[in-house]
Order: C-alpha cells, then structure tokens, then sequence
C-alpha cells in the first residue's frame, strides 16, 4: 500500500482529499504546516508528498527547498489557479508536477497516480538494461542516470523524460508525448511544465565536445537529445 504524506494548513479539505485516497487503496498521513511537512516527507516512508504553496509560516515554497536539499521523494504542489509564478518556482525547485485549486479528489488521485506509475514502473527493455547516449547512461531498474561516469541527481519526473528522451535519441519528440510518456497525462494548453524540466535538465547535463548542449529544442517539433 502506498503511503501518501499530505501537506496543507486546510483541515477540512485535507480531510476529504485523505478519505477519498484512503478509499482508493492508499495510506495517508496528514500533516498541517510546512516544517512539520518537511521533516515527515525526509523520514523515509513515503511514496509521494502533496504539498500545497500557501500555507502560513513556513510555505510550500520553503518547504519544497527543504525536501529537495535532502531528498527525491516525487513531490506533487497543489497551487492556486491561474498562479503561474508559483507553479514555475515550484518546478524549477524539484516539483514533479502541480495540480491547480480548487481540484476534485479524484483528478488529484489521478495525478498521484500518474506520477507514481512512472516512479514505480518496471523496465520494459529487460532486467539490467542500460541506455546509452555518448556520455549519458541511463539505468532503468535501478532509476539511476550518469554523465561521463558521474551520477547525475535528478527528480523522478526528470529522470522519466530523459529516459523517454533517451530511447529516442536522434530524433525529436513531441511535447505531448513527453507529457504523455514522462508525467503520465496529456500536455494542458499554455501547461509551462514540460520546458521547466527540461530547462533543469539542460543545467544537469554536460555539453558535447563542441560545447553544444546534448539537449535541443527543434522548432515546432519538440526537444531532440543528439546522439554522437
């Protein structure tokens, strides 16, 4: 049974996104401010962190920074609608994904479920199996990556694009299917996600030995890892 920490200073609506997960099959452990939030998502027990931005005191921001300093636990935000500047940050900080309020409980199972799909999946190119694009290794059973022998630290939703991204080296793919493949769930319209990992990414991996990053952006079409 997976076990889901939720982090939000609403009680109320904490408790009916926790009866609706614990009816899905899920543990839930519910905690109301961010200090607390952080240190409970760094004890290990975990599957996945709900965190929402705006909590009073220590915020979802703040708490996001402690989590990611010590940890890759997948980290879902819930961010206000329309909060454009929070959900960027948030990504940028390590956030695998965002759900805009006010959500019903069943679109945040789905997106919890989505993320932890991919977290959790098994390799389908067989046990051991490892991708390599030139410098790059990728270690699907194991969700490990390198750059040049040394281990690269990415979040599980940048990890699952750059696999998706790996296995197609050479050749572009579509936002929409990194959306699809990477986070689980087709691309929203103006949805900034996407280009936010890959950004990050882009600073995690080393250049080519023209000094080029390995990541491209080819217009209309999507992002290209090049394979030399």
């Amino acid at each position: 049974m997976n076990h889901v920490l939720l982090i939000d200073d609403d009680v109320e609506l904490v408790g009916m996104f926790a009866e609706y997960l614990e009816q899905e099959g899920f543990r839930v452990t519910c905690v109301h401010n961010g200090d607390d939030g952080a240190h409970e998502a760094l004890g290990g027990q975990y599957a996945i962190a709900i965190l929402d931005v705006m909590m009073p005191g220590t915020s979802g921001i703040e708490a996001l920074r402690r989590i990611r300093a010590a940890s890759r636990i997948p980290v879902l935000m819930l961010t206000a609608r329309g909060d454009d500047a929070d959900r960027i940050l948030g990504l940028e900080l390590g956030a695998d994904d965002y759900v805009a309020k006010p959500c019903t409980p069943r679109e945040l199972t789905a997106r919890v479920r989505a993320i932890l799909r991919r977290t959790q999946a098994q390799p389908d190119s067989g046990p051991g199996a490892t991708l390599t694009v030139g410098k790059l290794a990728i270690h699907p059973e194991g969700r490990r990556a390198t750059w040049d022998g040394k281990p690269l630290d990415l979040t599980s939703t940048e990890f699952n694009l750059l696999e998706v991204l790996a296995r197609n080296a050479g050749k572009p793919v579509s936002k929409n299917d990194l959306s699809e493949q990477g986070l689980g769930r087709p691309l929203a319209r103006f949805d900034r996600n996407i280009d936010v990992h890959l950004s990050s990414l882009r600073h995690k991996l080393g250049p080519l030995e023209d000094g080029r990053s390995c990541l491209q952006t080819i217009y209309r079409q999507g992002y290209q890892l090049i394979k030399e």
